[in-house]
């Protein structure tokens, strides 16, 4: 994707935004990596030099948080040959994704928490917004500077850790190995300044060693984020529950032959009056795919990009007739609240200006990550 000469200013002209509440059709202008005024009929910020976009009413929504994303590839469970190849700056972008969370999958040994902080910085000089969980689906995790609380306190870029739970492919951490990686994980974001959230990858066992480690230990409801619990109506049960006693919890957006299951399972949170702010979805994308048989051999694999995560939001809003403003938190305030990342999901003045410009449609047509355009014009 095309990158445009920055410019000190940019002014959108009648743009329809939902921030991501619906605002009506404003203007928007933008110094720097900043939103600087909303409103209508803005004058141009002379001196400045001011580039202006004329958008007519074209719907302009806050860009995508997307906090689940093996930057790195993942995959490998059927050997090197497996392995899935890192995302590019191109697609992750083309998504609609201007915050992105990497993490460690299946593989933290060929894999390592130090290429996936290279990659994130990459992104980062590129203009991305990008950050990483330490650990990966093993337990001890695998860190970049010996402990998860030295890589939250050290690692600016490092929001959380990761670690899988009731997988055949995780290491089976007890109830009491849970509460020590988010004890660890709290008091290194306390010290940090960060959220320090444990970002769960739940298999097909479900959330039964998470709802232990909450009755046993001291750690918050709100330390935790499980993900994947759409992966079966049993998990999503489990999740409703979680979300019932405080928690939040992670959809894993699908690839189109899901997206009818993916509808089911937002009847059934609607059905439950699970509050959505409780509720992110994210892509899984560069992340493996495999199918196991009852034996837990492999029997199919593949992988998706984070085109998933737009993609299911434009499913949501077109085909299930849920309104926008409702499925825009789940993929841009929710996640970057919970997590805990400043100036992100919100299209306010004071805020990064990450945007993204949608046609008729919803396909995005342009993107804006901290100011900088991307896309054509």
């Amino acid at each position: 994707m095309k990158r445009e000469h920055a410019v000190q200013a940019i002014l959108f002209r009648e743009a329809n935004l939902y921030a991501p509440e619906p605002r009506g059709v404003v203007d928007v202008l933008v110094v720097g990596e900043k939103i600087a005024a909303m409103g209508k009929g803005l004058p141009e910020p002379n001196p400045l030099p001011t580039a202006v976009v004329k958008l007519e009413g074209r719907t302009v929504i806050p860009g995508l948080v997307d906090l689940h994303v093996h930057l790195i590839g993942g995959g490998g469970e059927a050997g090197p040959a497996s392995r899935v190849p890192p995302l590019s700056f191109e697609t992750i972008v083309r998504g609609g994704v201007t915050t992105v969370i990497g993490l460690l999958g299946t593989d933290g040994i060929t894999r390592s928490p130090e290429d996936l902080l290279a990659a994130v910085r990459a992104l980062r000089e590129r203009g991305l917004s990008a950050y990483l969980y330490t650990g990966s689906y093993w337990y001890p995790p695998v860190t970049l500077t010996g402990s998860v609380s030295r890589d939250l306190v050290l690692i600016p870029e490092v929001l959380g850790a990761k670690v899988a739970i009731a997988d055949h492919r995780s290491a089976q951490p007890t109830p009491r190995e849970i509460l020590r990686l988010a004890a660890e994980s709290r008091l290194g974001g306390m010290l940090a300044g960060k959220r320090g959230i444990v970002h769960l990858h739940v298999g097909d066992g479900g959330l039964d060693p998470l709802f232990a480690a909450l009755e046993e230990g001291h750690i918050p409801i709100s330390q935790f984020h499980p993900t994947h619990v759409n992966r079966s109506e049993e998990v999503l049960s489990q999740a409703v529950e979680w979300a019932r006693r405080g928690g939040s919890f992670d959809l894993t957006a699908p690839p189109a032959d899901g997206l009818p299951r993916l509808e089911e399972a937002f009847s059934r949170i609607d059905a439950a009056h699970v509050p959505w702010e409780r509720v992110t979805m994210s892509s899984d994308g560069g992340g493996s795919r495999p199918r196991f048989d009852a034996d837990g051999y492999l029997v199919a694999y593949d992988y998706f990009g984070v085109e998933t995560l737009w993609e299911a939001v434009r499913y949501l809003h077109t085909k299930a007739g849920y309104p926008l403003e409702r499925l825009l938190p789940l993929v841009t305030e929710n996640p970057a609240r919970i997590l805990g990342i400043p100036g992100k999901g919100t299209a306010e003045v004071g805020y990064d200006a990450d945007l993204l410009v949608l046609g008729e449609d919803l396909t995005i047509e342009r993107v804006f990550c901290r100011g900088r355009a991307f896309g054509e014009a």
